[in-house]
């Protein structure tokens, strides 16, 4: 959790935070009992997602999915974590956590943007947070500094497949709904220069 400050030495209960995200001027997570500010996105992240965002509403929305950019919050109750992944897609109706419109529980798929400073934290332990979610089958990692994408399957016999993607030619080909993109749409306008 490099990438995360820890707000203050305190125990919060969910409500505590869920009161104080209220009011906050910056989105936090919370993991069983402790908050954390999170770390500021940059142009190359925000350009990463909105491309995949767009690209995927006007597909998938036709086959009844919907997709959800950073704001929407996760919670994950085995785990007892609120989360903000940066792109959700979700296969049947939203699941509200506790009829709250801007907390959800049922993701099919998740993609996270890296940086250098989340990047272990996004494949290990939030991908092992993820994992606890039923409805979870799918986790796509993007980088923003090179081209390189890595994708995690989930098997109808409850294991996961490892593919990575590292030329603009390559097509990203999600398992979960039928959806593809090239690396080269993925990284439109994307400079790496400096990131």
């Amino acid at each position: 959790m490099s990438a995360q400050v820890q707000a203050q030495q305190q125990h919060y209960s969910p409500e505590d935070y869920l009161d104080l995200e209220e009011a906050a001027e910056y989105k936090s997570e919370y993991h069983d009992g402790e908050i954390f500010i999170m770390a500021g996105g940059t142009i190359n992240h925000n350009q990463i997602s909105l491309n995949l965002c767009t690209a995927m509403r006007s597909v998938v929305k036709k086959q009844g999915f919907r997709v959800f950019m950073a704001d929407v919050r996760l919670w994950i109750p085995y785990v007892r974590s609120y989360l903000y992944p940066d792109v959700m897609v979700i296969g049947s109706p939203p699941a509200y956590f506790q009829n709250r419109k801007d907390t959800v529980t049922n993701p099919q798929m998740i993609i996270e943007v890296l940086s250098k400073s989340t990047q272990d934290y996004d494949r290990g332990e939030k991908f092992k947070y993820y994992r606890t979610l039923p409805s979870f089958s799918e986790y796509v990692l993007v980088s923003q500094s090179d081209v390189y994408v890595e994708q995690f399957s989930k098997t109808p016999d409850n294991h996961w497949l490892w593919r990575t993607y590292e030329a603009d030619e390559e097509t990203l080909e999600l398992k979960s709904f039928p959806f593809e993109m090239s690396l080269k749409d993925i990284y439109e306008q994307v400079d790496f220069e400096g990131s």
